[in-house]
């Protein structure tokens, strides 16, 4: 079939080198698909052209050599996506088989006579040429590029079927088995979808009308986060007057509250804001001043803003204010020791802040080594020399460094830490105090808490003792929700 005379077809001279004996020239039919590669005979200056290879191992066999070239650009390299099903993990698909499975035959074309001496009833073999089926509806325009999928399946669908029936046992999964998977939604908080649209296209000549109407609304990312809990604590002990032992009865209460404020937006910033609050009582009968004491009264107002430096470095700043509700007494002593903003104490430290963020565990240390601090008696019945602060006098300002530290751990479900440890000094004076509190869940609502409050502060003066070390510890059992 390659042979070929000058009669081909083809305009190409027709030569006889010496290494062929026969024609060198493939006929019309077959050049547009295949070339021969020539070889030159010396001596001869008809073979001009240049030595070919087959357009088709190009097209199809000659790109698989540049696939693995880091040098070839990806534009030389065709994408077939249809062919995904040979390249997937082996799979049982369900065309191959019904391909297969289609009886695809069609009488032979071949009519044995002239059509019009068939009849009405066309002899059997015989069969009008296909594009005679429907006069007048053959295609206008070449539409193989919108078939490309029918095209690859009917390569990759025999390629399967071959090899499901040579290698049954390398078949992973099955196509019912894929169907069944979850597939993905993208679904964001707080999207709104706009309402279908409904395209009306006349065709005139004037320009298509497209009536739309759509509801969007854009909403932007929200940074922050809200948190908070709260606690009531109770204890109650009673003892007869008459009891062998001695004693007196007494009731105390504590209630916690903590509310939280972060900004964080994924990038650079983050923004920590928190109220602390606690306030404690327990009564006193054998006190001939007082009923009630405070055990427990803190108001304290933190926030730092950090600037992330690195992965868990952030250049911070912070501030820190604390004062109490209710006034300070001694058992069964008459004078104010302390009241609402008497003492007030407010700070504020620029430094770094190392963060780490585990499933169970938070951990924040801050190092600033410049802090400022201001103490303010804002009650002229409290003695502000007994804070540190000049006789006459209401404010004390100090310049010096701060290291915080604050825990939170998750030990059990039900068993939860929160720590604090602040080390703050002027150089002249050091406060340190430790805050711990250790949270035991019963259920949502009912909880133990056992709280100890360490404090070593040498600017003031003990009021009993020489020791500046102070200790406060409170066990209690009550109601309790977060949210």
């Amino acid at each position: 079939m390659a042979q070929g005379d000058e009669t081909a077809g083809t305009d190409a001279p027709v030569a006889q080198p010496q290494a062929l004996d026969n024609a060198d020239t493939l006929s019309a039919f077959f050049q547009e698909y295949w070339v021969l590669k020539l070889v030159r005979a010396e001596g001869d200056s008809v073979f001009n052209r240049i030595d070919t290879v087959s357009r088709i191992y190009e097209q199809r066999l000659g790109v698989l050599c540049y696939l693995n070239d880091p040098e070839t650009p990806e534009r030389y390299i065709a994408i077939r996506p249809e062919y995904y099903r040979l390249f997937v993990p082996f799979t049982y698909y369900n065309a191959p088989l019904a391909d297969y499975s289609r009886l695809q035959w069609e009488p032979d074309s071949r009519c044995p006579m002239d059509m019009k001496e068939c009849g009405p009833r066309p002899a059997a073999g015989c069969r009008p040429p296909r594009d005679m089926d429907k006069p007048g509806e053959r295609p206008m325009y070449d539409d193989a590029p919108f078939r490309t999928f029918e095209q690859a399946e009917q390569v990759v669908n025999p390629a399967l079927m071959a090899a499901y029936v040579r290698h049954p046992r390398l078949v992973v999964c099955t196509e019912d088995e894929i169907a069944q998977l979850p597939a993905y939604k993208d679904d964001i908080e707080g999207e709104h979808r706009s309402k279908k649209r409904e395209l009306k296209h006349e065709l005139t000549e004037d320009r298509p009308t497209v009536d739309e109407e759509a509801d969007v609304v854009v909403q932007k990312p929200n940074w922050w986060t809200t948190s908070g809990n709260g606690s009531l604590q109770m204890t109650q002990n009673y003892i007869s007057n008459n009891w062998y032992k001695g004693g007196e009865s007494t009731i105390s209460t504590l209630a916690t509250l903590q509310l939280t404020a972060n900004y964080n937006d994924k990038e650079k910033v983050q923004w920590e804001n928190l109220l602390d609050a606690k306030l404690g009582f327990y009564s006193t009968p054998s006190d001939d001043y007082h009923d009630y004491l405070t055990s427990s009264d803190q108001i304290r107002l933190y926030s730092k803003l950090g600037l992330q430096a690195s992965k868990n470095w952030y250049y911070t700043i912070s501030t820190e204010l604390t004062t109490q509700f209710c006034d300070g007494y001694e058992a069964d002593d008459p004078e104010l020791i302390s009241g609402f903003l008497a003492p007030l104490d407010w700070s504020v430290s620029v430094g770094m802040d190392h963060k780490r963020k585990k499933t169970d565990y938070t951990l924040s240390v801050f190092l600033a080594p410049l802090t400022y601090a201001l103490r303010y008696v804002g009650n002229s019945d409290v003695d502000e020399t007994s804070f540190s602060i000049d006789e006459g006098k209401r404010t004390s300002h100090d310049l010096g460094s701060e290291v915080t530290l604050n825990l939170a751990w998750n030990i059990t479900s039900n068993i939860s830490l929160e720590s604090r440890l602040d080390y703050l000094t002027s150089y002249k004076w050091v406060r340190v105090e430790w805050e711990s509190t250790l949270n035991l869940s019963v259920n949502k609502y009912l909880s133990t808490k056992l709280y100890v409050y360490a404090r070593f502060d040498d600017s003031t003066t003990p009021t009993s003792g020489s020791s500046y070390f102070q200790l406060k510890e409170l066990l209690s059992f009550g109601l309790s929700y977060s949210w």
